[in-house]
């Protein structure tokens, strides 16, 4: 089926929108998104890519472009590569209850490996212990990603048309439910 220019331009409108959705996180929780010790806000984002495997090219956008604020082109080039892996173990996953199962094990265990490996790197003095900051790296991000998976799932129940509209973002879903004055 042929997509139009209106739904092309609606998925990108919709993509951009999530890569700055994920910097502006960053950047208003900037104290707690960095560090040995993170809860990065804008990782719930991993879990759109459950519903739709789009979604992983913004995630990777915004953490890329988040990852500047601190610790630069490492961070940028790591960081990212980090959240790269971390959705490629998601989306590989066949059906989204495994997905939901996974994501928050495999995103902490490799951003815990991967970020805490960067972060001794960069600054070893200040971060001690490999092992402590690989630990406080993935325990924060699986407290985020397991948040953002429960939320979804009680969104789910709630409002299965906002659940719909993200899994089909290059469809009317937008629309249907905007002329249903929902």
């Amino acid at each position: 089926m042929k997509r139009t220019r209106q739904s092309q331009i609606r998925e990108l409108t919709v993509m951009a929108a999530v890569a700055a959705l994920y910097v502006a996180l960053c950047y208003v929780f900037a104290s707690v998104s960095y560090g040995p010790v993170q809860f990065r806000i804008a990782e719930v984002l991993l879990i759109l890519a459950v519903y739709n495997k789009k979604y992983c090219v913004p995630v990777i956008i915004g953490t890329f472009m988040a990852n500047a604020l601190m610790f630069g082109l490492v961070d940028m080039i790591v960081g990212t590569f980090a959240t790269v892996l971390a959705l490629a173990v998601i989306i590989s996953a066949k059906g989204d209850a495994i997905k939901k199962i996974i994501a928050a094990p495999a995103a902490a265990i490799i951003n815990g490996v991967v970020i805490g490996l960067m972060l001794v790197y960069l600054i070893p003095e200040d971060f001690g212990a490999l092992w402590f900051v690989m630990l406080t790296v993935a325990a924060g991000e699986f407290a985020v990603v397991l948040a953002g998976t429960l939320a979804f799932a009680g969104i789910e129940k709630i409002n299965p048309r906002f659940i719909n509209m993200i899994k089909n973002i290059n469809t009317k879903s937008i629309e249907n439910i905007n002329n249903r004055g929902e």
